[in-house]
């Protein structure tokens, strides 16, 4: 067995570990990474990346169909009927990946920091063997060891991977579209592909145990999404459970105890995803353990042993990239001896649905369940030139919160085509405590979508300008 003694040692290459990783060179600590798969994660490999490329590509083959099928669009454009190659959009989007993945392991190379391809197995808090895919094994001792595996897809009774059932992972990688497909799961991940594969042509039926799609988020804001769901033709059976699949029948109870099947080629099972600890032999560090066995940290992520740190996913909600990403970078300059903290006071969210869903701070229920008096605006992507030449949804729009008394602005919600690039807009008003008169002063650059921020700000002080 080999040895090898370093500073700190990250186990899980994903955004969180690998911006670690950076951090760590960049700060001159001597680091090892233990990763498995391709660097990158969930995210780059088998969730964000790809699935925001599926989602493009189906856009690109659902506008098309539409203008082929009317004739021509609004916009004069005559086409034929599109014939969709979906083996290349596949490779189109494995390209991407791979230039991406590839970008990391170059940063993490140029950072100097040794990449172990091999799977983690703990010994104690400062001990760790690696074994490699040829059976190969590396004994690694550190001063630091920092936990970054992430999640995995949740798995239900009766619908177990495999087959003709998916996880997200799968969903991804298919080699033909479904005439049928069944999501399991109204959350954001489950429409995203849903929408995805119905735009791609699949007749897809959505089935969500709560009592409308998207539970977690506003229900104002969930409106235009179902909109969509029913112009692409989805089926949406809420307040139903899946029970199981069998020759191409899912099996569902609905809300009143009745049953009823599903035609399904494939059934796709996106219900939630949990922490990643399979193999890790977590329990022998005996750590202080949170809801969904995810990892108790303080504000360093600092977890209940000293030298052993935690970030991402496997630290528990929201299971979010960018914030395992910021948790890297605190995690390595409290190692590195800096005075940090982890303390946001906001962390976006977004569903990149049809339209798409950005949630960043308090909504006006919970400001109110805060006991905050406060005074929110909306304004509607109707009234704005862009959305207009965009030919996009004129039923979104974007809503401010702000304190009554000094308009100091607590949250920001939007729906809409476009609107999450507009999340780092709102999140930065956020965190800088700006006001409503700070963002309605600001001048805007005209015709974009943002203009709507600004409009919203100025309804809020009660003088919107467009509406």
């Amino acid at each position: 067995m080999n040895t090898l003694h370093t500073q700190l040692l990250i186990i899980g290459g994903g955004p969180g570990g690998y911006v670690a990783a950076i951090r760590a060179g960049q700060a001159g600590l001597k680091t090892v990474l233990v990763e498995a798969q391709a660097l990158g994660g969930t995210c780059l490999n088998v969730g964000c990346i790809p699935s925001k490329a599926l989602l493009h590509a189906a856009e690109q083959f659902e506008t098309a169909t539409h203008a082929a099928a009317e004739g021509g669009n609004a916009l004069g454009i005559r086409v034929q009927s599109p014939v969709l190659d979906l083996a290349k959009t596949m490779v189109w989007k494995d390209g991407i990946v791979a230039k991406l993945t590839g970008g990391v392991a170059h940063l993490v190379k140029k950072q100097k920091v040794e990449v172990l391809a091999a799977t983690a197995r703990i010994v104690d808090g400062k001990t760790v063997i690696a074994t490699a895919a040829d059976g190969s094994q590396t004994k690694i001792s550190c001063d630091h060891l920092l936990l970054a595996t992430g999640s995995t897809p949740v798995q239900i009774p009766g619908l177990p991977f495999g087959g003709d059932i998916l996880s997200s992972t799968e969903a991804l990688a298919l080699t033909a579209v479904p005439a049928h497909l069944a999501v399991v799961g109204g959350g954001y991940i489950g429409l995203e592909l849903g929408t995805a594969y119905a735009k791609l042509g699949a007749k897809v039926t959505v089935v969500e145990a709560q009592d409308r799609v998207l539970p977690a988020y506003d229900a104002e804001l969930v409106k235009p999404v179902v909109k969509s769901l029913a112009r692409l033709g989805i089926t949406v059976l809420t307040g139903a459970k899946a029970q199981g699949f069998a020759n191409g029948q899912l099996t569902v109870q609905l809300a009143d105890d009745a049953t009823q099947t599903v035609q399904a080629d494939k059934v796709l099972v996106a219900v939630g995803r949990k922490t990643m600890t399979e193999g890790l032999n977590l329990e022998a560090l005996q750590l202080t353990m949170g809801p969904g066995h995810s990892v108790v940290v303080d504000a360093q992520c600092k977890t209940s042993m000293t030298g052993v740190y935690a970030i991402g996913d496997l630290t528990g909600e929201p299971m979010l990239a960018h914030r395992a990403m910021a948790q890297g970078e605190v995690a390595v300059d409290a190692i590195a001896g800096k005075k940090v903290a982890f303390q946001p006071q906001v962390i976006p969210a977004v569903c990149f649905t049809d339209p798409e869903v950005v949630v960043v701070g308090l909504s006006p229920e919970q400001a109110k369940a805060q006991g905050i008096a406060v005074k929110t605006a909306s304004f509607p992507f109707a009234g704005n030139g862009r959305a207009m030449t965009l030919e996009a949804g004129l039923d979104g729009f974007i809503r401010v919160v702000a304190r009554e008394d000094n308009h100091r602005i607590l949250g920001w919600q939007a729906v809409g085509t476009g609107v999450s690039e507009l999340c780092s807009t709102f999140a930065h008003s956020i965190e800088m405590n700006e006001r409503l008169e700070d963002v309605a002063h600001i001048i805007h650059a005209h015709p974009t979508l943002g203009e709507v921020v600004q409009e919203a700000a100025h309804k809020g002080l009660g003088r919107a300008l467009h509406g």
